[in-house]
């Protein structure tokens, strides 16, 4: 898939967020979500996020997205919660790297990453930033099919 890429940019972290998801001490960067940077994978992996308190921070439309480097062949790891649109968690979600691909092309100095999302169900995606371009790729499962009658 080839998708418009949002870098994240500086901002202020909004009030709650970082209790709500369990972390101090982290950067926050905002694109279309907000983008939580932690220092390892077993942060991410270990987050249990109070769903109720951040259903309350305001983050309008955003979700956030909490990040950090991968370990083995992994470049980068990620989780990403919204439940202020019905989405407690996404187990695998492809937008996100719109975001996240730039963010850890310029900080680990690749091009092309592979990431994993560490969420129950989980799900791995090649990334490469070319350009102002992300391009995804990954495998997935045929869960639904159905006809549409118009």
């Amino acid at each position: 898939m080839d998708f418009p890429a949002r870098p994240a940019q500086a901002c202020a972290t909004p009030a709650g967020l970082l209790s709500a998801l369990g972390l101090t001490e982290v950067q926050v960067m905002k694109s279309r979500d907000y983008l939580v940077v932690v220092d390892r994978a077993d942060q991410v992996l270990s987050l249990l996020p109070d769903f109720a308190a951040l259903v309350k921070v305001d983050l309008g439309d955003a979700g956030s997205i909490v990040t950090s480097p991968g370990e083995g062949d992994v470049d980068y790891v990620c989780r990403f919660f919204a439940p202020s649109v019905g989405i407690n968690e996404d187990p695998a979600t492809g937008s996100i790297h719109c975001t996240l691909a730039p963010y850890w092309a310029k900080r680990l100095g690749k091009e092309s990453m592979r990431a994993q999302q560490l969420s129950a169900r989980g799900g791995t995606v090649e990334c490469a930033v070319v350009g102002d371009r992300v391009k995804i790729a990954g495998s997935a499962r045929l869960y639904l099919q159905g006809n549409l009658e118009l």
